[in-house]
Parts: structure tokens; sequence; C-alpha cells
């Protein structure tokens, strides 16, 4: 008897053996049941055999092997979507998924084996077989993370949307303190502190807003008017010494840098830009506007270590973190998504950032068209 006849013949009595085995790998976690296990398991068992009974030439097998037909629609992939779905709801990591399957696999192999298959046609038929039980468990495993990771986006957003009101309740407190004529210095001292962490609060509330905005494929929001990036950049300069007042930075404005921005974008760019400088580098950080042409460049530049080639790519990955001595983090250290939002603010206005970087100097360089409107 052939593998997908004998599924089709036996589903029954896999079925029942599966959930049982399946319910012990799961663990006591999360405990499945004979009818959770049940829901799925006939129509992933009764795709497979449909699977193997289709024709595959040599072609076909190769190219399902190196997974270049990962995207091309099958009943396989639809069952494993619904499985990890209904999974997920329930609460299962991935690790009892792939627990199911494994579980699966063993069930119909060891039963098919008591009917003595022999020869190789009964070797293609198995390896047909461990392909569909492969894409299925590839299949649940993508739509598993895929969910996963939308719902941990989604909680983040909520989760930045909702601390601001309690910052800005925060930061109006503080200010307030900080015109009181009769604050000691020791509460002077407190309240400038108190500043330094809202700021800072503030840069890593605005960069997980972001970020999870990209993540669940939104556009950054952005609004464009006419700027002039020299008050701009003194503006985020004042911000970062305010989080950093004992590093030097010198910033000179070199020509005609007006031109059609967001504001408030390019003022977050140049923030995490100086941040970024100031945590990782070493002695003063020197930054620059210039404009000439079409084209208006933002520079900022560090002593420190250089940062060999194959890794400045990586610096604009979210979530991309080195080492900061403690020294050197302050109150501004952030979640590592500092030069990704700065990429995505680059090519939200059609510019570009790039990174260079030698044994003396480290400079990113953003450059930007005078009116970036699409």
């Amino acid at each position: 008897m052939d593998l997908s006849t004998f599924i089709e013949k036996e589903i029954e009595a896999i079925v029942s053996e599966w959930a049982e085995q399946a319910s012990r790998l799961a663990g006591s976690s999360n405990k499945l049941t004979q009818t959770e296990l049940r829901n799925t398991g006939i129509d992933m068992l009764s795709s497979f055999a449909a699977d193997m009974r289709a024709v595959q030439g040599d072609a076909g097998q190769v190219a399902k092997s190196r997974g270049q037909l990962a995207d091309e629609p099958s009943a396989v992939k639809d069952v494993a979507q619904e499985h990890a779905d209904y999974r997920l709801s329930q609460g299962f990591s991935l690790d009892d998924i792939i627990a199911e399957y494994r579980a699966l696999r063993a069930t119909v192999l060891r039963l098919w084996q008591t009917t003595n298959p022999s020869g190789p046609e009964a070797f293609q038929q198995m390896i047909r077989f461990n392909e569909a039980v492969d894409e299925a468990l590839t299949g649940s495993a993508r739509e598993h993370q895929k969910r996963t990771e939308k719902v941990r986006n989604l909680l983040s957003g909520i989760l930045a949307h909702d601390l601001r009101s309690p910052l800005s309740a925060i930061t109006n407190s503080v200010e307030l303190l900080r015109h009181i004529p009769t604050l000691p210095p020791m509460g002077m001292t407190a309240t400038e502190n108190a500043q330094r962490s809202a700021l800072r609060m503030k840069r890593m509330i605005n960069d997980l807003l972001d970020f999870t905005r990209t993540r669940l494929g939104e556009a950054l929001p952005i609004a464009i008017s006419p700027q002039d990036l020299a008050p701009l950049c003194r503006q985020a300069l004042d911000e970062v010494r305010a989080s950093f007042p004992d590093t030097q930075v010198d910033f000179r404005v070199n020509g005609d840098v007006g031109g059609e921005w967001d504001g408030a974008r390019i003022s977050q760019m140049v923030v995490n830009l100086l941040v970024n400088a100031i945590q990782h580098g070493k002695g003063d950080v020197h930054f620059s506007a210039s404009g000439q042409g079409d084209t208006v460049c933002i520079a900022v530049s560090n002593a420190g270590d250089p940062i060999p080639d194959h890794a400045k790519r990586a610096l604009f990955d979210p979530l991309m973190r080195t080492y900061t001595p403690p020294e050197r983090r302050g109150s501004a250290a952030g979640l590592g998504l500092g030069l990704y939002v700065c990429d995505c603010i680059a090519k939200l206005h059609h510019g570009k950032i790039e990174v260079e970087s030698s044994a003396h100097v480290t400079t990113f360089t953003v450059e930007l068209p005078r009116i970036s409107r699409s």
C-alpha cells in the first residue's frame, strides 16, 4: 500500500495516536486536548496525501528542496496557516507547534512501517511525505512568527503612545519647579536631573513609536514646510546639551541651508546623530550644516575607535547596539533605534545617510534635497 493511500485509509488511527503523543511533547504549560489536536490533524493529513499524489518531476523536487517554491500557493500552506492561527490563539509557543509536527511525522512513518513497505517507490513516497511535512512546518512557523511579531509591535506602540501623557505631566511639573525663585540649590539640581531623564524618555518613546510604525508597514507621518536648518540644528543641539552638559559640541553653518522639510523630523534626526556621537565617540563633537546647489548636508564627526567596513551597514539596522562605556552612556542612552530612525527620516525626505570611519575620526553625513516633496 502506497503511503498516501495508507494515510487516507488509516487517518482516524493516525490522528488518535498522534494526539496522545503530541500532548506529551507539548508539555504541561500548554496541554493539548484530543479535540484541539483533531481540529487540524485530519485536514493536515488529507493535504499531505493530496500533495504526495500530485505530479512532480525531478526539477520540481529540486526546486522545492531549495525553497524556490516557498511563495507558490498550495493546500498544504493553507492548512499550515490555519493551524498556526489556531494554535497561536490558544497561546501555544513555536516549540509546541514543532513538537506537534515531529509527533505527526513519527506516528505516520511508524504505523506505515508495519505494512512492510519496500523498494525505490516506497523510498520516494517517504521523500514526498517529508517534503509535505516540512512545507507545512515552515509555513506554520512563518505564520506564527509573523503574528507574534505583529502583536509585540502593537503592544510596543500602545505602550509608547500611552507613556506620552504621564511624561508630559512630568516635564511640565519640572519646568514649573525650575522657575521657583526660592528653590534651593539641591532642589535645582534635582529638577535638572529630572529634566534630563524626561528628555531621554521622550527620545526613547519617539524612536519606539517610529520603529513600531515601520514594522507594522505604516509610513512615518511627515509635514513638509519651508525650513531653515540653522535654527533647527541649534534647537536640537540645546536639547542634547541639556542631557550632556559636560560634552563640547562645535557647530558651524556654511552657505544657504534653507529648504522644504519636516522640521520636527529633521530635529529628531540631528538629536539622534549627536547623541550617537557623544555616546560612542571620544572628546569633542564637530557638527555642521552646509548648503550647495540643490543639496543640503548635515555632518556629525567624533573621534573614537574606527568602525569596520563590514559593520557600517548594520549600524542602521533596528535594535543594533554596540557597547558603550558606562561613563559615556549619560542620561540619553537609548534602545538602539537612533540610527535606524535617522535612516528612515533621511529616506522619507528622499535623502540618504552614510558613515565614513578611519583611525582618527568617524563622520555621519546626511544629504537632503532642498525640496523633498514627492
